[in-house]
């Protein structure tokens, strides 16, 4: 009796993402089944000036140290509305009016889908990171330069949501509650949390979220501010990290979001 082959496991369903930032554009093959990247991401320094073509050749060359063809997700810093830039205040003025879409497309080995980059993020972490499995209303808030927003009401995200500039006591609120404005003025662990802590109200009190999910690069240290939050709404802290940018890229890409 002969017993018939062992079927070969199937390919994970995958897509490439890439993360372009004021300082880096990196990027990777993700796995959509659990969110992990497949091989080591690569870095290139983000050109200066940071124009429209020149990313675009950078980005190109992230993707050419791959052998992949297939949809590519691309994140930016700014508004992206219908694949075209409508801010741009960490790379160069002339992005404003580009389609981005088309300006890396013709770099790319396939579709290109574009989104902001903290949009990016947020879809990683309702996905695959600290929002799995969370309904209703979650607010991702990535404490940077300046502060990142994104809204997903049961995984389904509101993009473009630019509340890091939000008026709090006269001020813009990321001049004031960003994680950079802890080093510019000089602020203790427990100063920075008070004013993270007035944003962070101040959202709730608008949107009414079930879930807060923070992150940046300032979520490395939880232990120094989360536990000074005193927000109704729960508080946890991102959990894809560096690599959300590029995992909520590719997962735009895979289902055209």
């Amino acid at each position: 009796m002969t017993s018939s082959p062992i079927p070969a496991p199937a390919a994970p369903r995958t897509a490439f993402g890439v993360d372009i930032g004021g300082t880096g554009i990196k990027g990777c093959v993700v796995n959509l089944e659990d969110g992990t990247l497949i091989g080591e991401r690569v870095r290139f320094d983000t050109p200066q000036p940071a124009t429209p073509e020149a990313v675009s050749e950078t980005v190109g060359k992230v993707v050419s140290a791959f052998d992949y063809s297939g949809v590519f997700g691309v994140t930016f810093p700014g508004v992206v509305n219908h694949g075209v830039v409508h801010t741009a205040a960490n790379v160069d003025p002339s992005w404003i009016g580009t389609n981005l879409v088309e300006s890396v497309g013709s770099h790319v080995p396939g579709p290109v889908t574009a989104l902001n980059d903290a949009d990016a993020a947020g879809l990683a972490e309702v996905r695959y990171g600290a929002g799995r499995g969370q309904s209703g209303v979650v607010i991702v808030v990535t404490f940077g330069t300046g502060i990142g927003i994104a809204i997903l009401n049961d995984g389904k995200l509101v993009p473009n949501a630019e509340l890091g500039h939000i008026e709090i006591g006269g001020h813009d609120a990321e001049s004031r509650a960003a994680a950079s404005a802890k080093e510019r003025d000089g602020l203790s662990w427990t100063e920075w949390s008070a004013r993270a802590d007035r944003y962070l109200h101040t959202l709730e009190n608008l949107l009414w979220p079930d879930l807060f999910i923070v992150g940046g690069g300032i979520s490395k240290k939880p232990e120094k501010w989360v536990p000074h939050l005193t927000t109704r709404t729960p508080v946890v802290v991102a959990a894809m990290k560096n690599n959300s940018g590029i995992v909520g890229a590719a997962l735009a890409a895979a289902e055209s979001i």
